[in-house]
C-alpha cells in the first residue's frame, strides 16, 4: 500500500491546479467572487479527505470532481444567488477581463445555472454526456435537453459562426 500524500504535495496541487479550477468555476458561475469561493470550498473538501488519496496523479481529478459536485449542490439550494448588494457596490479588486471571448462569457451569463454548468462541463471541460450527468447528479436525458436548450439560446445571442449547428451531437 502506498503512503498517504503529504501537506507539501497538497500545496503543490493547489499551485498547479488553482488557475484551471478557477477558470472552470468562473465559467460555471459567472462571478469572480463566487468562483473563488467555490474553488476554496472544493480545495478545503479535498484537503479534508487528503489522507484518503492513494495516488498523487489522481489528485487533480479528485479536486475537479469535488469542485463540480460542490457547484451542483449550490445549484440545488434555493436562493444561492439571491444575495446581492442593492445600494452601493464595493470597488472591484481585479483587473478588467482581457479575454477576447467576452461575448461568449456574457452570453453564458444569460443561461440558468444548470444549463450553464452543462455547457461548461460538456464543451470547456470536454466531458461526455454520461460524465456530466454523473457529475451533476442528473439523468443523461436531462444533460441532452439542457445542452440543446442552452445552445439554442447561445446560438440566438452569438450566431451560428460561434456555435455550429452540429455542436449538440457527440
Amino acid at each position: 500500500m502506498s503512503r498517504p500524500p503529504t501537506d507539501e504535495e497538497f500545496a503543490e496541487l493547489v499551485h498547479a491546479c488553482w488557475a484551471s479550477l478557477y477558470r472552470t468555476a468562473y465559467l460555471m458561475l459567472g462571478d469572480r467572487a463566487e468562483a473563488e469561493d467555490l474553488v476554496q470550498t472544493a480545495l478545503a473538501k479535498t484537503y479534508a479527505n487528503w489522507r484518503r488519496v492513494r495516488s498523487i496523479d489522481a489528485a487533480p481529478g479528485y479536486a475537479r470532481t469535488t469542485l463540480v459536485n460542490t457547484a451542483a449542490s449550490w445549484f440545488r439550494k434555493k436562493g444561492w444567488r439571491n444575495e446581492r448588494p442593492t445600494e452601493v457596490l464595493p470597488e472591484t479588486g481585479h483587473e478588467p477581463d482581457p479575454s477576447e471571448r467576452r461575448a461568449v462569457i456574457d452570453a453564458l451569463a444569460t443561461l440558468p445555472p444548470r444549463q450553464r454548468a452543462v455547457v461548461v462541463l460538456r464543451y470547456y471541460e470536454d466531458l461526455s454526456v454520461a460524465q456530466v450527468a454523473h457529475a451533476l447528479g442528473i439523468a443523461e436525458g436531462t444533460v441532452k435537453s439542457q445542452t440543446s436548450e442552452a445552445l439554442t439560446k447561445l446560438r440566438a445571442l452569438l450566431g451560428d459562426s460561434v456555435i455550429p449547428a452540429g455542436a449538440i451531437h457527440d
